[in-house]
């Protein structure tokens, strides 16, 4: 028989772990599910340096934070993979998950978003071996190698500071001809000695054998490519593109903007009911730690709304 609870958190991000601290403040039987570290996608953030009260905190320092704080409030965590989430004639929700089947009278999902891929040939292939989408991760493989970051905006801005602590050159491959970055990022990137930039520029294919020895890398104002060929396992190239909502999981059950995020009132809702989703996978503008944050407690109240009207 599948375990019920009052609401089930599908992710444990800053908006996963917000709406089951309110959930739970609101003494409801809450359970968070995650797939992964407390914290989700800022657990792989170095520093955390613009949430209100915590001038410099580690973003798997914060998830823990975050985690702890909802538990000590009286919410549950299990780890678990959500395969699928349907709707009972009942009106219950039912989570599949890997490893259990449980149901919920309501559920706040907050899967986040995923990187977006550089669009060049090869990069499938060379994944884990050369190509990565996370410095805080896989920094520590390319200490004194040098390594390349795609981007320019701010996220590729944060990579390429701290790489650069780590990698004995860093190079920005821009293709525009400025950045995306705030000016007080750039400014302090353009200060580092060994990071440089290639303006109007893109990698468009890697190639190796075991790992990536050759780069090409096409000039965007002329359209003349050229390769540029390096000792097997001496570089690394960085994704920092942006991210895409995560929002695979309830596409049969809501409607997405224009951005791809899940469309929601400013209760979280979405087209069905008892289905709230908060964070990143949702279509909005700025997608940071304190507006996920916020997110996840309106859910959670939402929800607590919800549940009362249909006992």
């Amino acid at each position: 028989m599948a375990t019920k609870h009052d609401l089930i958190v599908i992710g444990g991000g800053p908006a996963g772990y917000s709406a089951a601290l309110y959930a739970a403040r609101a003494s409801l039987d809450v359970l968070v599910l995650e797939h992964g570290m407390p914290g989700g996608q800022i657990a792989t953030s170095d520093v955390i340096d613009n949430y209100p009260g915590i001038p410099s905190c580690s973003g798997a320092e914060l998830g823990q934070k975050m985690q702890a704080h909802a538990e000590q409030a009286g919410a549950h965590s299990a780890y678990g993979w959500v395969q699928a989430i349907e709707k009972d004639d009942s009106g219950s929700f039912v989570i599949t998950t890997d490893m259990e089947q449980l149901t919920a009278r309501a559920v706040v999902v907050a899967t986040g978003a995923t990187p977006r891929q550089g669009g060049f040939t090869g990069e499938d292939a060379f994944r884990g071996r050369g190509v990565s989408y996370c410095a805080t991760c896989d920094g520590m493989f390319y200490r004194g190698k040098r390594v390349f970051i795609i981007g320019g905006g701010n996220s590729a801005v944060e990579e390429a500071l701290y790489l650069s602590n780590i990698a004995s050159s860093v190079e920005l491959v821009v293709r525009r001809d400025e950045f995306r970055a705030s000016r007080g990022m750039a400014d302090r990137l353009l200060a580092r000695e060994n990071i440089s930039v290639r303006y109007q520029t893109s990698i468009t294919d890697v190639e190796g054998e075991t790992f990536i020895n050759a780069i090409t890398f096409r000039d965007n104002a002329t359209g003349e490519t050229h390769v540029e060929r390096f000792d097997e396992g001496s570089v690394g190239i960085f994704v920092a593109v942006g991210h895409d909502p995560a929002t695979a999981l309830v596409e049969p059950l809501v409607d997405l903007g224009a951005d791809g995020g899940v469309l929601t009132d400013d209760g979280m809702a979405t087209r069905t009911p008892g289905l709230f989703c908060a964070g990143d996978m949702r279509s909005k503008t700025l997608r940071q730690v304190i507006t996920a944050a916020s997110d996840g407690a309106i859910a959670a109240m939402s929800a607590y709304q919800y549940i009362e009207q249909h006992n």
